[in-house]
């Protein structure tokens, strides 16, 4: 770049702070950046678009274009030019505008005169803002310092929108972070919970866009970069005997850290007239407009990677660490963008819900947070930056929304429906000694899935005969190194107490797919779901296996112990697993350890190869376990971290259940113990379901028991299954409709 260029690039950046410092309103603001960026760009147009809502552009400010379609032109996301840039975030610069693809022409606006066009998106940390666009009669390609210029420009109306510097009458110039927002995400654990916003990593705010002394501001930036570098080197020898995975995050942070592409343009950005922390954001909001689009997994980590350095280096510049002083609310709603279980499990039951941006159902996070009864919802996206501290926030768990900052209806109705839960809970609590027993007098055994020690006091309050499920991969996932076989058999132990003679299921460690063991490193896998997991793990690392099955054997001194093993695919895998243990409890009994007095060994069956296993497989298996999550999921080839697949299918679609008929009567025929476990045993119609075609025991969270043994002691099981049949024999494709008209009927 010449020095005369750069030059003026400064200039343009000096008169817009003047502009900005200045007294004037939102709007009065607006038209004298429009009118000293068209005078230095040498354009006849300059124009700025803010966005209404998430869907639709304003024209709030223009210099050139008529003035009467100042907030009266609006055009919605992908329509003409200015929608096209805010929908791609991308630039777009053309010598002929009406020829480009999209062009649309406004008649309100008078732009047919004007051929050149260069559209540049407003955008903050991935946010979209707005778009900023210059215009010429005359064919013109802006040159590339001209398009820098503008990306500059944009990104300092950016932070200072954010500051509240264009405040106004009208949707486009409100005020931010005051208006109510409603996010849809996906529900990773049920539940209704009221609160004030804590944010998990605080916003880093941008107060000095534009710099008076660039040379300062580089010495800020390389003393800066030189404090992040050691830092980084620090983690590095802190953590070389540890976690590979972790080593390679580090080793991915100090490439950045000492990148020279990197470092250049951060100084180019100061060179132009930006602060040191403004240079910094202005690559970070890069990097996270490519997150968006970047589809490759081991790029987005990247991107992801310096999108988390450049957090650390905008807290050393500004000083805002972490712990910005604010104190936690007595009713903290966490808002973060993903989140590891130990970070998690270190907040507790202190949170009254969780939101994340990023994270899935099946993630770590929604383990622990289904654990602790604490509502999650998962993909509420951007969320992170537009929640502020202390913001008042329902989170709707069941179905996967948040109202952030809601009206008094929304508050009035959501705090309504809470009422009425907590109301149907007292009812639960009065039936909680009794049977889930039908009018038929048939009974069904209710069970709790469980994982952390936290979860033991539901075993008494939820009325559970058991536990169906216990998760014995979570102490595995919360640790940065394998758990000590000792800790183990402690852990299991205290799970055995706490159970009071109550039977406890132990699944045998569940990894691979979505759960990766921090310091495992994981397999490139295409699809992990399909891969290296559960059972398969524990075969091929028989030293883990064997491990937990000590671990086991000596955690239940001497008690009856249950133990089951995950994901098995083939009898084959099966018979090696209890060969497996039948070995290790041989070595515990030569060592002289006491042996459990009874052990019951049992297989997950969560692919539909199971129900056409061999007659031994049942013949042998002590009981079986639907795993119906996985089940559901392979059965229909629909990933059930999809949205856009995993609800076109029905539980209680007809040849689902003819598959669960099958393993009901394999079982049956074998006389082998059957259960289903999973997220639809503990939704009371799937629940009545299964009951009616034959099973018998049912596992599912703790807060699902009360109202699935509510609706089985009001209806006849003989009954449902006659309304099962006769869907079957109409054609029906699922039975839910029948269901639901049966349940409707009820007295």
């Amino acid at each position: 770049m010449d020095e005369r260029t750069d030059t003026e690039s400064r200039k343009l950046l000096q008169r817009l702070r003047d502009t900005l410092v200045s007294g004037d309103a939102g709007q009065a603001r607006l038209d004298k950046i429009t009118h000293l960026i068209a005078d230095s760009m040498g354009t006849e147009v300059c124009s700025i678009y803010l966005f209404r809502d998430e869907d639709t552009l304003e024209l709030c400010a223009t210099e050139g274009l008529m003035p009467e379609a100042v907030h009266q032109t609006r055009m919605r996301m992908g329509e003409g030019l200015v929608g096209r840039v805010a929908r791609t975030g991308e630039v777009i610069n053309t010598p002929n505008a009406p020829a480009e693809r999209g062009f649309r022409y406004m008649p309100e606006t008078g732009e047919e005169r004007y051929t050149s066009f260069l559209g540049i998106p407003i955008q903050r940390l991935g946010e979209k803002l707005g778009v900023l666009v210059v215009q010429s009669r005359d064919p013109r390609q802006f040159s590339e310092d001209e398009l820098y210029a503008l990306e500059v420009v944009a990104m300092v109306l950016a932070e200072m929108a954010e500051l509240g510097a264009f405040v106004g009458e009208g949707a486009a110039l409100s005020a931010r972070h005051q208006h109510p927002v409603v996010f849809r995400g996906t529900c990773g654990q049920e539940g209704a919970a009221e609160g004030r916003v804590w944010l998990h990593e605080p916003r880093v705010v941008v107060a000095n866009p534009i710099a008076d002394d660039p040379q300062r501001e580089l010495e800020r930036l390389h003393e800066a970069v030189d404090q992040l570098r050691v830092s980084v080197d620090q983690m590095l020898e802190m953590s070389r005997s540890g976690d590979k995975d972790q080593l390679e995050v580090l080793e991915a942070y100090r490439m950045f850290a000492n990148s020279r592409g990197w470092m250049r343009r951060m100084e180019e950005d100061i060179g132009r007239g930006l602060s040191a922390e403004a240079a910094v954001e202005k690559e970070q909001s890069l990097a996270r407009a490519r997150m968006d689009q970047v589809q490759d997994s081991y790029l987005r980590e990247r991107l992801a990677d310096l999108d988390d350095l450049s957090n650390r280096l905008l807290r050393i510049l500004t000083g805002q660490g972490a712990d910005t002083g604010a104190e936690m609310p007595a009713d903290p709603i966490l808002i973060a963008r993903n989140i590891g279980p130990g970070d998690l499990l270190e907040y507790g039951r202190s949170l009254k819900g969780i939101v994340l941006e990023e994270g899935s159902v099946g993630s770590h996070a929604a383990i622990v947070a289904r654990a602790l009864a604490i509502p999650l919802v998962v993909h509420a996206g951007h969320i992170t930056t537009e929640a502020l501290n202390g913001d008042h926030i329902l989170v709707d768990g069941d179905q996967g929304m948040v109202h952030l900052r809601p009206e008094d209806t929304i508050i009035g109705a959501f705090r309504d429906k809470v009422a009425m839960q907590a109301q149907a809970q007292e009812q639960f609590a009065s039936i909680r000694d009794l049977p889930a027993q039908a009018l038929c007098g048939t009974s069904v055994s209710l069970h709790m899935n469980a994982g952390l020690m936290a979860d033991l006091p539901s075993l008494a309050g939820s009325g559970a005969e058991g536990v169906g499920l216990f998760r014995t991969e979570l102490q595995f996932l919360i640790r940065n190194q394998m758990p000590k076989r000792s800790e183990l058999s402690a852990l299991y132990s205290r799970v055995l107490d706490s159970a009071k003679g109550k039977r406890v299921a132990f699944r045998t460690l569940d990894i691979g797919s979505d759960k990766v063991l921090p310091y495992m490193k994981p397999t490139d896998e295409p699809n992990p779901a399909l891969g290296w997991r559960a059972i398969r793990v524990g075969l091929d690392k028989p030293g883990v296996l064997r491990m937990q099955l000590q671990a086991l054997l000596r955690g239940a001194k001497g008690r009856p112990l249950t133990v089951m093993f995950p994901f098995v695919a083939q009898y084959e895998e099966f018979a090696a697993a209890r060969a497996e243990l039948d070995k290790t409890i041989a070595r515990e009994r030569i060592l002289g350890h006491q042996l459990p007095a009874s052990i019951e060994v049992g297989a997950m069956v969560e692919t539909p190869s199971m129900a056409f296993a061999p007659k031994r497989f049942f013949d042998e298996v002590q009981f079986v376990s639907i795993g119906g999550n996985d089940l559901k999921q392979f059965f229909f080839a629909a990933d059930r971290e999809n949205e856009r697949v995993r609800r076109r299918y029905d539980t209680l679609n007809v040849s689902f259940l003819n598959l669960i008929e099958r393993i009901v009567g394999l079982c049956a025929e074998s006389k082998t113990p059957l259960s289903f476990c999973g997220e639809d045993a503990g939704r009371p119609i799937e629940a009545l379901c299964f009951a009616a075609i034959g099973l018998r025991t049912l596992s599912m969270r703790p807060a699902s028991i009360g109202p699935v043994k509510s609706l089985f002691r009001r209806v006849n099981l003989e009954e449902v299954a006659a309304v099962i049949r006769t869907a079957c024999a109409r054609g029906d494709s699922t039975v839910r409709p029948a269901l639901m008209d049966y349940i409707r009927s009820l007295p």
